[in-house]
């Protein structure tokens, strides 16, 4: 293919990295912006979807769109609940403590990480597209069912956008986001929405991995670069703001694609890790965080 194809190729490859990014960094942005700490073990969160949507395609071996379908319930559920479990157990004992979260979640980073290594085992399994199809372009067939993954991430990304903006919820987030102190004080129940962010965070990065698992395979590491591109993602857009993680993850996503398909993954790694560097040293708080002094 010419220059024209290879690039057009490059930005759909993007695009659907940066929707499925989005959703995964979104949990994290939200974890950070509204409870003040670094949850460690979000990728496997992440893992954790992909596993599961394994499992649940072993359960309805003849149907992969039922197993799928089933994934996408479970899944979050499951994921989620394992999250409320963390809350009430280890983050609500330390009292959010940024260190002791730092701490915590490292361990349960690895407490998570053996326990799949040791149930489901070394190996990368795949897991089957709940739809075949290619989608015709006048040089190329590309998938179709990656196609689906960003009309699923997106519509994901504006339902947590109007639970944001439009809810209760969403104002208590928000109320506790800008001081907890006051939202205490006016009867926002602070110890419950830290909970419900913790869950909701965990949720997201499940269903993103259910979403990729079909592109990608299922194995107990597969964490570790969502972790790390959701981290960059984070502190280039700015700590709890959708606008900010969404950008982000485009610029991410993007570049990724398009410098993978004519250099190489590596260059791409590279060159996120300096626009980080650029972005903390003009605008420490993100391009749409708090940069007050």
């Amino acid at each position: 293919m010419s220059f024209g194809p290879h690039l057009f190729l490059a930005v759909l490859e993007g695009t659907v990295t940066a929707f499925v990014l989005a959703l995964t960094a979104l949990g994290l942005s939200l974890v950070f912006g509204v409870m003040r700490i670094v949850n460690v073990a979000h990728g496997e969160f992440f893992m954790l979807g992909a596993v599961l949507a394994w499992y649940c395609s072993t359960l309805i071996s003849g149907s992969p769109l039922l197993g799928f379908a089933l994934a996408l319930v479970v899944a979050p559920l499951l994921v989620g609940a394992l999250a409320l479990l963390t809350d009430w157990s280890v983050l609500k004992r330390v009292d959010y403590n940024p260190e002791s979260t730092i701490v915590a979640t490292i361990g349960l980073l690895y407490i998570v990480q053996q326990l799949v290594l040791t149930v489901f085992g070394p190996e990368a399994r795949p897991v089957a597209a709940p739809v075949y199809f290619r989608v015709s372009f006048p040089w190329f067939g590309y998938s179709g069912y990656k196609l689906i993954v960003a009309g699923l991430s997106a519509s994901l990304l504006l339902a947590t956008w109007y639970a944001l903006s439009r809810t209760r919820l969403g104002l208590y987030m928000r109320a506790t986001q800008q001081d907890y102190e006051i939202a205490q004080a006016f009867g926002v129940p602070v110890r419950n929405v830290y909970a419900t962010v913790f869950a909701l965070g965990a949720m997201l990065a499940a269903v993103a991995g259910v979403l990729i698992v079909p592109v990608q395979q299922a194995h107990y590491l597969m964490g570790l670069d969502p972790l790390l591109l959701s981290f960059i993602v984070v502190i280039i857009g700015g700590l709890g703001s959708l606008k900010g993680t969404v950008v982000a993850a485009f610029v991410i996503g993007l570049s990724d694609g398009i410098v993978s398909v004519f250099f190489s993954p590596t260059l791409a790694k590279i060159l996120a890790t300096l626009l980080v560097a650029a972005v903390l040293v003009v605008r420490p708080g993100g391009l749409f965080g708090d940069n007050r002094a």
